[in-house]
């Protein structure tokens, strides 16, 4: 999910339970360009790290904001102060997994998850304003 604050979602995408989510997080980076985000930063967590995520948030031009894992050889310098900021996605998290159907996963088709995921972004949205 790639989202723009602790209450706005820009997009997200479903993957395979055993699937890494470098993957499906490497084919989000050209939606945010398309969408015309003019976001500078791109906040991730270690699991989105590697070189392939990062040089391809550059090519977009986007700062990524990660810190390196603790066994990288040539560790980098990331923004910490922008990084606390990643809290505010974690929160948006936490309140869609209010959602019962959402945390436990009742819906076996992608496609009424999806849906389901997308009412309740849309609720969530109505609920806070």
């Amino acid at each position: 999910m790639v989202a723009a604050d602790a209450r706005t979602a820009v997009t997200f995408s479903l993957s395979p339970g055993q699937a890494h989510d470098g993957v499906e997080g490497r084919k989000l980076i050209p939606e945010i360009k398309q969408g015309k985000c003019n976001a500078k930063y791109l906040i991730m967590d270690k699991a989105y790290e590697g070189d392939e995520t990062r040089q391809l948030a550059m090519k977009f031009e986007f700062e990524p904001v990660v810190p390196p894992k603790s066994n990288r050889v040539n560790p980098w310098i990331y923004n910490k102060k922008m990084y606390k900021r990643r809290n505010e996605v974690e929160r948006l998290f936490r309140r869609l997994k209010g959602y019962r159907r959402i945390f436990s996963r009742f819906d076996k088709l992608d496609l009424v998850f999806k849906f389901f995921v997308t009412f309740a972004l849309i609720a969530d949205a109505l609920f806070l304003c």
